[in-house]
């Protein structure tokens, strides 16, 4: 089993990583923290152990220190985990110090189940591809490794019928409202169909990203508002 560190400060999404990592054979959630100390933490003390943590999915923004920093750190320890950045930063620069820094693969906020299986078994393979138990390895073991990394399954990250662009859009608008939107104010603010607002917002509720929340008024049918991240509120 591939033990999976899950670092993210937002209680709902790290549950909804959560359950998505435990849906994928061969992996399993070791630990789940909401800060860079706590992860750091978390991973020193597995190192000392005979079940060190093999996988860190770590959010860049966290509040007590950037996750770049988190992942150079990470470097540091013997055996240092693998790292992939789950993270809504699209910034150019951010990307390639997440590289330098030890990060072998980047997932963009919001994404599906199928998207982040996607990268955990390409990472599965990327370690099934260099040899066990040494230290001795070919220019082809590294090439062949380091290929399977380059290999991405773009239907994984781009589901039919979902534009990134508007999906973007449509989750910047829910995650920067700071109260929870229906699915009509959502399509006024972006400049799309109702439909076409509440299929995204469907689908990112389906994935966790996101809460429901009923309303139940005093004539006609109940009201579905829609929350980011840690701002739903359970239960409603």
């Amino acid at each position: 089993m591939i033990r999976v560190l899950i670092v993210e400060d937002e209680p709902l999404i790290a549950e909804a990583h959560r359950a998505y990592v435990g849906r994928v054979e061969g992996f399993e959630v070791h630990t789940v923290a909401h800060t860079a100390a706590a992860a750091m933490r978390a991973v020193a003390e597995a190192a000392s152990t005979d079940e060190p943590i093999d996988l860190v999915l770590l959010d860049i923004g966290l509040p007590d220190a950037s996750g770049l920093d988190l992942a150079a750190a990470l470097g540091g320890l013997r055996p240092g985990p693998g790292i992939i950045a789950v993270t809504s930063a699209r910034d150019l620069d951010v990307v390639r110090t997440a590289v330098a820094r030890g990060v072998v693969l980047y997932l963009l906020k919001p994404f599906t189940f199928a998207a982040l299986r996607d990268k955990l078994e390409h990472y599965r393979e990327f370690r099934d591809a260099l040899p066990a138990g040494g230290t001795a390895v070919s220019q082809h073991d590294i090439d062949r490794a380091m290929a399977v990394l380059r290999t991405t399954d773009s239907r994984a990250t781009a589901p039919k019928g979902v534009a990134p662009h508007t999906a973007d859009l449509i989750s910047a608008c829910v995650r920067d409202a700071g109260r929870p939107l229906t699915a009509a104010e959502v399509a006024a603010a972006v400049g799309v169909s109702r439909v076409t607002a509440w299929r995204y917002l469907e689908r990112f509720a389906d994935d966790g990203l996101l809460a429901r929340e009923t309303e139940y008024g005093r004539a006609g049918r109940p009201q579905v508002r829609y929350v980011w991240g840690a701002e739903a509120r359970p239960g409603r």
